[in-house]
Protein backbone atom coordinates (compact mmCIF):
# COMPACT_ATOMS: atom_id res chain seq x y z
CA UNK A 1 0.00 0.00 0.00
CA UNK A 2 1.57 3.29 -1.05
CA UNK A 3 0.66 6.63 0.38
CA UNK A 4 -0.09 9.53 -1.86
CA UNK A 5 2.12 12.64 -1.72
CA UNK A 6 -0.79 14.63 -0.24
CA UNK A 7 -1.17 12.35 2.78
CA UNK A 8 2.40 12.84 3.99
CA UNK A 9 2.90 16.09 5.83
CA UNK A 10 6.46 17.30 5.84
CA UNK A 11 7.43 20.33 7.91
CA UNK A 12 8.13 22.25 4.72
CA UNK A 13 4.69 21.45 3.28
CA UNK A 14 2.98 22.41 6.55
CA UNK A 15 4.46 25.92 6.77
CA UNK A 16 2.87 27.70 3.83
CA UNK A 17 3.07 31.49 3.44
CA UNK A 18 -0.46 31.89 4.74
CA UNK A 19 0.22 29.85 7.87
CA UNK A 20 3.41 31.77 8.54
CA UNK A 21 1.55 35.09 8.25
CA UNK A 22 -1.21 33.86 10.58
CA UNK A 23 1.37 32.60 13.10
CA UNK A 24 3.21 35.96 13.06
CA UNK A 25 -0.05 37.89 13.48
CA UNK A 26 -1.09 35.61 16.36
CA UNK A 27 2.25 36.07 18.14
CA UNK A 28 2.14 39.86 17.65
CA UNK A 29 -1.43 39.92 18.97
CA UNK A 30 -0.41 37.97 22.07
CA UNK A 31 2.59 40.27 22.65
CA UNK A 32 0.32 43.33 22.31
CA UNK A 33 -2.22 41.87 24.72
CA UNK A 34 0.31 40.88 27.38
CA UNK A 35 2.20 44.18 27.15
CA UNK A 36 -1.00 46.00 28.18
CA UNK A 37 -1.68 44.57 31.64
CA UNK A 38 -2.80 47.63 33.60
CA UNK A 39 -6.38 47.93 34.84
CA UNK A 40 -8.71 50.18 32.89
CA UNK A 41 -12.31 51.32 32.97
CA UNK A 42 -14.44 50.12 30.09
CA UNK A 43 -17.97 51.20 29.33
CA UNK A 44 -20.18 48.30 28.20
CA UNK A 45 -23.28 50.08 26.85
CA UNK A 46 -24.64 51.16 30.26
CA UNK A 47 -22.43 49.74 33.04
CA UNK A 48 -18.83 50.78 33.50
CA UNK A 49 -16.49 47.99 34.53
CA UNK A 50 -12.87 47.95 35.64
CA UNK A 51 -10.82 45.08 34.30
CA UNK A 52 -7.29 44.35 33.15
CA UNK A 53 -6.73 45.76 29.68
CA UNK A 54 -5.26 42.44 28.52
CA UNK A 55 -8.55 40.72 29.32
CA UNK A 56 -10.54 43.26 27.29
CA UNK A 57 -8.11 42.90 24.38
CA UNK A 58 -8.19 39.10 24.55
CA UNK A 59 -12.01 39.10 24.64
CA UNK A 60 -12.11 41.42 21.62
CA UNK A 61 -9.65 39.20 19.74
CA UNK A 62 -11.71 36.10 20.61
CA UNK A 63 -14.90 37.76 19.37
CA UNK A 64 -13.08 38.63 16.13
CA UNK A 65 -11.89 35.05 15.68
CA UNK A 66 -15.39 33.68 16.29
CA UNK A 67 -16.91 36.15 13.81
CA UNK A 68 -14.26 35.26 11.22
CA UNK A 69 -14.86 31.54 11.67
CA UNK A 70 -18.62 32.03 11.38
CA UNK A 71 -18.25 34.16 8.25
CA UNK A 72 -15.92 31.57 6.66
CA UNK A 73 -18.31 28.75 7.58
CA UNK A 74 -21.27 30.57 6.06
CA UNK A 75 -19.32 31.34 2.88
CA UNK A 76 -18.23 27.72 2.36
CA UNK A 77 -21.72 26.43 3.20
CA UNK A 78 -23.33 28.58 0.52
CA UNK A 79 -21.11 27.16 -2.24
Amino acid sequence: MTSSPRSSTTPRAFWTRGRIVIAVVAVLTLVFIFENTRRTRIRLLIPEVTMPLWLALAATALIGVICGMYWTHMRTRDR
